[in-house]
């Protein structure tokens, strides 16, 4: 089906032929209808299935037949739970939204950046804004920004939020915003957690489940290769050179290990980089812009890049730790094979990882088979793990005793 038969304006059909969007994809051409049709939507799908467009697109139609003259007031609030997914959504906003009579008006607001301006941003007027949870309650608390004309609004990666405190953020955003408004949440998975959000959100929405996006992880080459901890490095480096691999996304376990990494690979003459929550967001967005480029082959990440950043040309993403979760281990890998490419993913397993990456492979339904790469091989035998030593007694507080302290 084509965005022709969804019931999209000439303008916004237009605005999508000149980015290349020709066909919807299954999220979208089912949200976009429901949503043009004024229903609440609670929609489960992966990373890179191109739901920021299912809600975008609607949004942006509904808004441009209700536009009002004057200056702009805020109909549309989309919260994300990372700075770079925040930013992609307001650029789809501006994108999609070129071609109408009158261009709307898209804030984003984030943190690492000045708060003062962002709410200038605001006041000058706003008809959609695009913000993290963190920093849109940093703005509320300012009580400069008005709210009550608010007509959407959307949750984007709700179980990245929860993992963010966002169950906490939620009570007061609701309380700055109109109860009649149109709901839109987007998750990859809807544990109880999420579904007690939902229902402080929206009390009827239609449930969208889209099958199709599971599969995102099938179209990925999943490889393990066993290797012990000490040799990750070298076999990284290895990989690198014997299987030609370009536009790399390694996964690490902290930011402290992302920075160490890569100052390693650069020494060795690669272009790598590191990428993490502690970088300014003035060296996040440049990173971002030159890994897209192709100025940098390796980017070495934490999590945060694992949902929401829309990097068209990774051709393969490592492992070098394994996630916590297989819902984190598919949004890691989903980071490939996107938009119909091919791509590859390898995940790193030493002794120590051998459970963890059994229940990975269990609850995502899939069976890799072990690999030993010649000269890296895995040695010895998994340390057992002993009890640590007994508390010794007057070293310390009891439990006992803090609980006593706090009744008095």
């Amino acid at each position: 089906m084509p965005f022709s038969k969804l019931g999209l304006s000439p303008q916004i059909q237009s605005a999508l032929k000149k980015s290349g969007f020709i066909t919807p994809t299954p999220i979208q051409e089912e949200v976009i209808p429901l949503v043009l049709n004024h229903h609440d939507v609670m929609a489960m799908a992966q990373t890179g299935s191109g739901k920021s467009a299912a809600f975008v697109l609607p949004i942006l139609e509904l808004w441009s037949k209700s536009v009002s003259e004057g200056k702009p007031k805020i109909k549309a609030l989309v919260v994300t739970p990372t700075r770079e997914l925040t930013l992609q959504v307001a650029d789809a906003f501006n994108t999609f939204g070129a071609d109408l009579k009158r261009e709307p008006k898209v804030v984003s607001i984030i943190g690492g950046e000045s708060i003062g301006d962002q709410i200038y941003a605001i006041q000058q007027g706003c008809d959609i804004l695009v913000a993290t949870s963190g920093r849109l309650l940093d703005v509320l608390t300012k009580k400069q920004t008005n709210l009550s004309h608010l007509e959407f609004l959307v949750l984007d990666e709700a179980d990245k939020m929860l993992n963010l405190g966002f169950s906490q953020e939620l009570d007061a955003i609701l309380e700055a915003i109109p109860q009649k408004r149109q709901n839109l949440l987007f998750s990859a998975t809807y544990p109880q957690k999420i579904l007690d959000i939902a229902s402080k959100i929206t009390q009827n929405p239609i449930r969208v489940n889209i099958e199709q996006d599971v599969p995102t992880v099938e179209s990925v080459v999943q490889r393990a290769i066993e290797v012990n901890r000490e040799n990750r490095g070298p076999l990284l480096r290895h990989l690198l050179d014997t299987e030609k691999l370009e536009q790399v996304l390694v996964f690490m376990a902290n930011k402290r290990a992302t920075d160490n990494i890569a100052a390693k690979f650069k020494k060795y003459g690669y272009k790598a980089e590191s990428f993490h929550g502690d970088l300014f967001q003035d060296e996040r967005t440049l990173t971002l812009d030159e890994f897209k480029a192709k100025k940098i082959r390796i980017l070495f990440a934490t999590d945060i890049a694992a949902r929401g950043l829309d990097i068209e040309n990774v051709s393969c993403v490592i492992n070098f730790d394994l996630p916590r979760s297989p819902t984190d281990y598919v949004h890691r890998i989903g980071r490939t094979a996107r938009a119909g490419r091919s791509g590859m993913a390898i995940s790193f397993i030493s002794h120590e990882d051998r459970a963890h990456f059994g229940i990975i492979q269990k609850r995502c339904k899939v069976n890799i088979a072990m690999e030993q790469i010649e000269g890296f091989e895995l040695k010895g035998e998994a340390a057992i793990k002993g009890k640590g030593p007994q508390p010794i007694k007057g070293k310390g507080k009891s439990k006992k005793d803090k609980a006593r302290e706090k009744r008095v």
